[in-house]
Protein backbone atom coordinates (compact mmCIF):
# COMPACT_ATOMS: atom_id res chain seq x y z
CA UNK A 1 0.00 0.00 0.00
CA UNK A 2 1.57 3.22 -0.53
CA UNK A 3 1.72 5.87 2.28
CA UNK A 4 0.91 8.69 -0.05
CA UNK A 5 -2.89 7.80 -0.86
CA UNK A 6 -5.86 9.24 0.36
CA UNK A 7 -8.64 6.45 0.42
CA UNK A 8 -8.45 2.56 -0.36
CA UNK A 9 -11.25 0.48 -0.53
CA UNK A 10 -10.03 -2.32 1.00
CA UNK A 11 -13.17 -4.92 0.45
CA UNK A 12 -16.95 -4.17 0.45
CA UNK A 13 -17.87 -1.90 2.94
CA UNK A 14 -14.33 -1.33 4.39
CA UNK A 15 -12.88 1.69 3.32
CA UNK A 16 -9.40 3.47 4.52
CA UNK A 17 -8.70 6.80 5.37
CA UNK A 18 -5.92 8.19 5.00
CA UNK A 19 -2.35 6.33 4.31
CA UNK A 20 0.29 4.31 5.80
CA UNK A 21 1.23 6.85 8.32
CA UNK A 22 -1.98 7.94 9.84
CA UNK A 23 -5.13 6.17 8.66
CA UNK A 24 -8.58 5.58 10.29
CA UNK A 25 -11.62 3.62 8.65
CA UNK A 26 -15.20 3.76 7.75
CA UNK A 27 -17.78 1.11 7.25
CA UNK A 28 -20.46 1.74 4.76
CA UNK A 29 -23.42 -0.89 5.64
CA UNK A 30 -26.57 -0.78 4.64
CA UNK A 31 -27.98 0.63 8.28
CA UNK A 32 -25.44 2.84 8.03
CA UNK A 33 -21.72 4.20 8.42
CA UNK A 34 -19.47 3.31 11.56
CA UNK A 35 -16.33 5.40 12.29
CA UNK A 36 -13.45 3.66 13.66
CA UNK A 37 -10.95 6.56 15.12
CA UNK A 38 -10.66 10.00 13.58
CA UNK A 39 -6.84 10.11 12.22
CA UNK A 40 -6.46 13.83 12.20
CA UNK A 41 -8.12 16.98 11.82
CA UNK A 42 -7.16 16.84 8.12
CA UNK A 43 -8.69 13.48 7.65
CA UNK A 44 -12.24 15.24 7.68
CA UNK A 45 -11.92 16.10 4.35
CA UNK A 46 -11.10 12.79 3.36
CA UNK A 47 -14.47 11.72 5.37
CA UNK A 48 -16.50 13.74 3.29
CA UNK A 49 -15.07 12.81 0.22
CA UNK A 50 -15.45 9.51 0.47
CA UNK A 51 -19.06 9.91 2.05
CA UNK A 52 -19.86 11.58 -0.99
CA UNK A 53 -18.05 8.75 -3.07
CA UNK A 54 -20.25 6.76 -1.67
CA UNK A 55 -23.17 8.60 -2.01
CA UNK A 56 -23.91 8.62 1.61
CA UNK A 57 -24.27 11.93 3.65
CA UNK A 58 -22.19 12.64 6.92
CA UNK A 59 -26.33 12.22 8.51
CA UNK A 60 -25.88 8.69 7.97
CA UNK A 61 -22.79 8.03 10.11
CA UNK A 62 -24.27 6.95 13.05
CA UNK A 63 -21.37 6.22 15.54
CA UNK A 64 -17.20 6.38 16.08
CA UNK A 65 -15.40 4.17 18.01
CA UNK A 66 -11.78 5.27 19.11
CA UNK A 67 -9.65 2.53 19.82
CA UNK A 68 -7.48 4.70 22.62
CA UNK A 69 -7.46 8.38 23.27
CA UNK A 70 -4.16 9.52 21.43
CA UNK A 71 -4.64 12.72 19.55
CA UNK A 72 -3.21 10.94 16.28
CA UNK A 73 -6.47 8.89 16.75
CA UNK A 74 -9.02 11.39 17.96
CA UNK A 75 -8.72 14.12 15.52
CA UNK A 76 -12.15 15.20 13.89
CA UNK A 77 -14.17 13.54 16.67
CA UNK A 78 -14.88 16.55 18.31
CA UNK A 79 -16.25 18.21 14.98
CA UNK A 80 -18.06 15.32 14.30
CA UNK A 81 -19.96 15.57 17.59
CA UNK A 82 -20.40 18.36 17.71
CA UNK A 83 -21.66 19.00 13.93
CA UNK A 84 -23.95 16.00 13.91
CA UNK A 85 -24.51 14.67 17.67
CA UNK A 86 -22.87 11.46 16.98
CA UNK A 87 -21.58 9.14 20.04
CA UNK A 88 -18.17 8.96 20.43
CA UNK A 89 -17.52 5.56 22.45
CA UNK A 90 -13.67 5.09 24.30
CA UNK A 91 -12.85 2.34 27.10
CA UNK A 92 -13.40 3.74 30.19
CA UNK A 93 -9.64 3.29 30.76
CA UNK A 94 -8.57 5.94 28.11
CA UNK A 95 -11.35 8.55 28.18
CA UNK A 96 -9.38 11.00 30.26
CA UNK A 97 -6.61 10.78 27.66
CA UNK A 98 -9.43 11.58 24.72
CA UNK A 99 -10.41 14.71 26.96
CA UNK A 100 -7.29 16.24 28.06
CA UNK A 101 -4.72 14.31 26.20
CA UNK A 102 -2.85 13.95 29.25
CA UNK A 103 -0.43 10.43 29.31
CA UNK A 104 2.72 9.34 30.79
CA UNK A 105 6.36 10.32 28.90
CA UNK A 106 7.44 6.82 27.35
CA UNK A 107 10.96 6.52 26.17
CA UNK A 108 10.71 7.64 22.30
CA UNK A 109 12.95 4.79 21.25
CA UNK A 110 14.86 4.43 18.05
CA UNK A 111 14.19 6.86 15.42
CA UNK A 112 15.98 7.76 11.28
CA UNK A 113 15.66 11.18 10.54
CA UNK A 114 13.95 10.80 7.43
CA UNK A 115 10.74 8.78 8.32
CA UNK A 116 10.62 10.95 12.21
CA UNK A 117 10.40 13.94 9.89
CA UNK A 118 7.38 12.11 6.98
CA UNK A 119 5.68 11.80 10.23
CA UNK A 120 5.91 15.41 11.19
CA UNK A 121 5.04 16.76 7.89
CA UNK A 122 2.36 14.38 7.62
CA UNK A 123 0.88 16.05 11.03
CA UNK A 124 1.19 19.53 9.53
CA UNK A 125 -0.62 18.50 6.69
CA UNK A 126 -3.57 17.37 8.18
CA UNK A 127 -3.82 20.23 10.91
CA UNK A 128 -2.65 17.90 13.99
CA UNK A 129 -1.71 20.75 16.25
CA UNK A 130 -5.41 21.85 15.47
CA UNK A 131 -6.62 18.79 17.16
CA UNK A 132 -9.49 19.13 19.51
CA UNK A 133 -10.11 16.94 22.92
CA UNK A 134 -13.42 15.24 22.89
CA UNK A 135 -15.69 16.81 25.81
CA UNK A 136 -18.64 14.23 25.20
CA UNK A 137 -17.74 10.68 25.82
CA UNK A 138 -19.99 7.23 26.10
CA UNK A 139 -17.41 5.34 28.08
CA UNK A 140 -17.27 1.16 26.89
CA UNK A 141 -15.25 -2.03 28.39
CA UNK A 142 -13.97 -5.22 27.52
CA UNK A 143 -16.51 -7.54 25.45
CA UNK A 144 -19.24 -4.67 24.82
CA UNK A 145 -21.16 -5.05 21.39
CA UNK A 146 -22.48 -2.19 20.52
CA UNK A 147 -25.28 -1.30 18.64
CA UNK A 148 -24.05 0.19 15.83
CA UNK A 149 -23.92 -0.78 11.93
CA UNK A 150 -21.55 -4.25 11.74
CA UNK A 151 -22.16 -4.64 15.65
CA UNK A 152 -18.54 -4.13 16.23
CA UNK A 153 -17.46 -5.81 19.32
CA UNK A 154 -14.94 -4.07 21.85
CA UNK A 155 -11.34 -6.44 22.71
CA UNK A 156 -9.56 -5.15 25.41
CA UNK A 157 -5.86 -4.72 24.32
CA UNK A 158 -4.25 -2.71 27.38
CA UNK A 159 -0.74 -1.99 26.78
CA UNK A 160 -0.31 0.56 24.03
CA UNK A 161 -2.20 2.55 26.46
CA UNK A 162 -4.80 1.47 29.56
CA UNK A 163 -7.65 1.58 27.58
CA UNK A 164 -6.38 0.20 24.11
CA UNK A 165 -8.54 -2.26 22.34
CA UNK A 166 -9.28 -3.88 19.19
CA UNK A 167 -12.84 -3.58 17.56
CA UNK A 168 -14.17 -6.61 16.03
CA UNK A 169 -16.40 -6.40 13.26
CA UNK A 170 -17.21 -9.64 11.72
CA UNK A 171 -19.36 -7.62 9.24
CA UNK A 172 -16.92 -6.83 7.60
CA UNK A 173 -14.27 -9.77 8.20
CA UNK A 174 -11.85 -7.76 10.15
CA UNK A 175 -10.45 -6.38 13.65
CA UNK A 176 -9.32 -2.54 13.99
CA UNK A 177 -6.19 -2.40 16.23
CA UNK A 178 -5.26 1.06 16.78
CA UNK A 179 -1.92 1.23 18.19
CA UNK A 180 -2.09 -2.28 19.71
CA UNK A 181 0.27 -3.05 17.28
CA UNK A 182 1.76 -1.41 13.84
CA UNK A 183 2.93 -2.62 10.47
CA UNK A 184 4.94 0.64 9.79
CA UNK A 185 6.94 2.23 12.48
CA UNK A 186 6.46 6.23 12.20
CA UNK A 187 10.12 6.76 13.37
CA UNK A 188 11.72 4.65 11.84
CA UNK A 189 9.87 3.58 8.60
CA UNK A 190 10.75 -0.12 9.60
CA UNK A 191 8.11 -2.43 8.29
CA UNK A 192 6.24 -5.25 9.12
CA UNK A 193 4.43 -6.69 12.22
CA UNK A 194 5.66 -4.91 16.00
CA UNK A 195 4.66 -2.83 18.65
CA UNK A 196 4.18 0.64 18.03
CA UNK A 197 5.61 3.46 19.46
CA UNK A 198 5.44 5.43 22.18
CA UNK A 199 3.20 2.49 24.12
CA UNK A 200 3.10 2.94 27.69
CA UNK A 201 3.58 -0.89 28.81
CA UNK A 202 5.80 -2.88 26.13
CA UNK A 203 5.44 -6.13 28.17
CA UNK A 204 1.49 -5.38 28.59
CA UNK A 205 1.16 -5.17 25.21
CA UNK A 206 2.83 -8.24 24.21
CA UNK A 207 0.53 -9.98 26.40
CA UNK A 208 -2.26 -8.48 24.80
CA UNK A 209 -1.29 -9.62 21.41
CA UNK A 210 -2.26 -13.22 22.65
CA UNK A 211 -5.98 -12.06 23.48
CA UNK A 212 -6.02 -11.09 19.66
CA UNK A 213 -4.91 -13.71 18.50
CA UNK A 214 -8.05 -15.38 20.01
CA UNK A 215 -10.46 -13.09 17.24
CA UNK A 216 -11.45 -14.61 13.45
CA UNK A 217 -11.11 -12.02 10.89
CA UNK A 218 -9.34 -11.95 7.43
CA UNK A 219 -8.02 -8.10 7.86
CA UNK A 220 -5.87 -6.52 10.81
CA UNK A 221 -6.01 -2.98 10.64
CA UNK A 222 -3.74 -0.83 12.53
CA UNK A 223 -3.58 2.99 12.86
CA UNK A 224 -0.50 2.60 11.25
CA UNK A 225 1.16 1.18 8.60
CA UNK A 226 -0.16 -1.00 5.59
CA UNK A 227 -3.39 -3.41 6.35
CA UNK A 228 -2.88 -6.87 6.87
CA UNK A 229 -4.44 -8.96 4.80
CA UNK A 230 -4.37 -12.02 6.97
CA UNK A 231 -5.27 -13.67 10.11
CA UNK A 232 -4.77 -12.28 13.70
CA UNK A 233 -3.20 -15.72 14.62
CA UNK A 234 -0.48 -14.81 11.84
CA UNK A 235 0.27 -11.25 12.60
CA UNK A 236 0.39 -12.32 16.30
CA UNK A 237 3.07 -15.10 15.16
CA UNK A 238 4.85 -12.67 13.30
CA UNK A 239 5.38 -9.79 16.33
CA UNK A 240 7.05 -12.41 18.13
CA UNK A 241 8.97 -13.94 15.76
CA UNK A 242 12.50 -13.37 17.13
Amino acid sequence: MSTEGITVKLAPSLHRLGNDIVACYMLDLPDGITLIDAGLPGHWNDLLRELDAVGRPLADVRGLVLTHGDSDHIGFAERLRRETGVPIFIHAADAHRARTSEKPKTAMGPLRLGPTLGFLAYGLRKNAVRTRHVEELVEIDDGHALDLPGAPRIVGLPGHSPGSIAVHVPAVDAVFVGDALTTRHVLTGHTGAQLAPFTDDRAGALASIDQLSQVSASWVLPGHGAPWHGSPVDIAAAIREP
